[in-house]
């Protein structure tokens, strides 16, 4: 069980999974850079999270919910959690808003289980589905929380807890998405990435010349 000292954000797993440097820069070293991408999205999560709540007939929605696991060691906030009224009890359905479009692999939906599990924390009751809203295509993407992607999910919690305890960031490897990131330009990783960078090419060459 983790203390409110523990505590990280919801977001972290998304930049782990982007990137394990990124999300390092990001809760590590506390550095944060805005680009077109993270504006936009910031922009989109603001318009939802300003809405009042609303209620209608057997649906009562929540805007900006507060979310918290003692368990996880998370804390953020859902953009919409609709409660549906079933069988006389209000079942929480966590909605969370995308800039882009559904990405080929789990990162949007591990992170939209992550709150799905800290509302089952603080609500004590099961959460098995939810959606991500996508803003490009201004579609619902239904999420079923299934026991693989809640494994999946508890794994990339786990992984995140180690590598902020190690209080280290990992070197930098240059890749194609390095160019969307809004952290490119205090990352450097075209200069830094030992692969291509001129001390990485210095320390190879002395290796080679060293070895049997």
């Amino acid at each position: 069980m983790h203390t409110d000292e523990d505590l990280i954000p919801l977001s972290a797993l998304q930049h782990l999974q982007f990137c394990r440097r990124q999300c390092a820069l990001i809760h590590i070293e506390q550095l944060w850079s805005e680009n077109i991408f993270t504006a936009q999205g910031r922009v989109m999560h603001e318009r939802v999270d300003d809405q009042r709540g609303e209620s209608r007939k057997d649906v009562r929605v929540e805007f900006g919910m507060a979310l918290r696991s003692l368990s996880l060691g998370l804390v953020g906030k859902a953009d919409v959690v609709e409660f549906h009224r079933k069988a006389g009890r209000w079942i929480p359905f966590p909605v969370e808003y995308k800039r882009g479009r559904p990405k080929k692999d789990n990162c949007d939906k591990v992170q939209l289980c992550a709150q799905a599990l800290c509302l089952e924390e603080m609500l004590n009751l099961k959460v098995l589905a939810g959606a991500i809203y996508y803003g490009k295509t201004k579609r619902r993407l239904d999420v079923c929380f299934d026991e693989v992607l809640r494994k999946e999910t508890e794994n990339l919690v786990a992984e995140l807890h180690s590598l902020i305890n190690t209080g280290q960031t990992p070197p930098a490897v240059y890749m194609d998405k390095c160019e969307s990131c809004s952290l490119v330009g205090q990352c450097l990783p075209k200069i830094t990435d030992d692969r291509h960078s001129a001390q990485g090419y210095l320390n190879r060459e002395i290796n080679h010349e060293t070895s049997p």
